[in-house]
């Protein structure tokens, strides 16, 4: 993907969603009930509508970590935002984002 995902260019791919208390990249700690998420190269505080492409429920999250570490994988949600779209027993699911603010 290099630096072409820099940009506000919408995407799609599998996003999968973890429950940590660590301190995320942003500095501030993940809390699995707010609706945030981890993403390569978005800018923190960047907000962005995630819709999962098997059921069509979206939920706009905020980005404030980094990942996902795992190839093919372009989103690592909060569980609360997992659960908002529906995939938090799947563990992971085709999705489709776009940059909002």
């Amino acid at each position: 993907m290099g630096t072409a995902s820099a940009n506000a260019a919408p995407g799609c791919g599998h996003a999968s969603w973890y429950a940590l208390t660590s301190k995320t990249a942003s500095g501030e700690r993940m809390n699995p009930s707010k609706l945030t998420a981890a993403h390569k190269s978005l800018g923190f505080g960047t907000k962005v509508k995630v819709t999962n492409k098997r059921n069509g429920k979206s939920v706009v999250v905020r980005i404030n970590d980094r990942g996902p570490f795992i190839r093919g994988r372009v989103l690592d949600l909060s569980k609360a935002a997992a659960q908002n779209i529906g995939m938090v027993a799947s563990g992971t699911a085709q999705v489709c984002y776009e940059v909002i603010g």
